[in-house]
C-alpha cells in the first residue's frame, strides 16, 4: 500500500469521526454566548465609571480588560471555560476572553512538566504565532504610514 492509499484511508476515517454539526444552533449559539461576553464587558466598564466617576474612559477601559482577562483565566483553570466554548464554538474565542483562554489552556495542560519546561515553554505554543503576527504586521502597517 502507497503513501497515497494510506493518506486516502486515513482521511476517510477521520471524516467518519468527525463529530456532525448543526450550523444554524452552532451559529446562533456563538452569537449570543459573544454577545453575553461582550456584555458583560460593557457592564464592567459602566459599573467601574459609575463607581469612580473621575476615572478616564481609557483607564476604565484597561481595568475592562484586566478583569475580563483574570475571569476567563480563572474559568479556565477551573475547566469551566472549556464548556463554554464547546458549547458556543467561535463566541467564545473572539473577545478578549479566547485570547486570555488560549495562553492560559497550554500552561494549564503542561503543568506537569515542571514551570519551566512546562508552564513557560507551552504556555504561548497557540497564542504565539499570533502575537508575531501582529507585531510584524503592526510594523509593516506603521512603515506604510510612515513613509506615505
Amino acid at each position: 500500500m502507497n503513501d497515497i492509499e494510506k493518506n486516502k484511508k486515513y482521511n476517510a476515517y477521520v471524516q467518519a469521526k468527525i463529530p456532525k454539526t448543526k450550523a444554524f444552533p452552532s451559529l446562533f449559539n456563538s452569537f449570543w454566548v459573544g454577545g453575553v461576553i461582550c456584555m458583560m464587558g460593557q457592564g464592567i466598564n459602566d459599573g467601574l465609571l459609575a463607581i469612580f466617576p473621575n476615572m478616564a474612559e481609557q483607564t476604565a477601559w484597561g481595568y475592562t480588560l484586566i478583569v475580563l482577562i483574570f475571569l476567563a483565566s480563572f474559568l479556565t483553570g477551573l475547566g469551566v471555560y472549556d464548556r463554554i466554548g464547546r458549547f458556543a464554538g467561535g463566541g467564545s474565542i473572539v473577545p478578549i476572553t479566547g485570547f486570555s483562554n488560549s495562553i492560559t489552556s497550554p500552561a494549564v495542560d503542561f503543568k506537569s512538566e515542571g514551570i519551566i519546561y512546562g508552564i513557560c515553554v507551552k504556555m504561548f505554543s497557540i497564542a504565539g504565532p499570533v502575537i508575531v503576527i501582529g507585531v510584524l504586521s503592526s510594523i509593516i502597517v506603521g512603515l506604510i504610514y510612515l513613509i506615505f
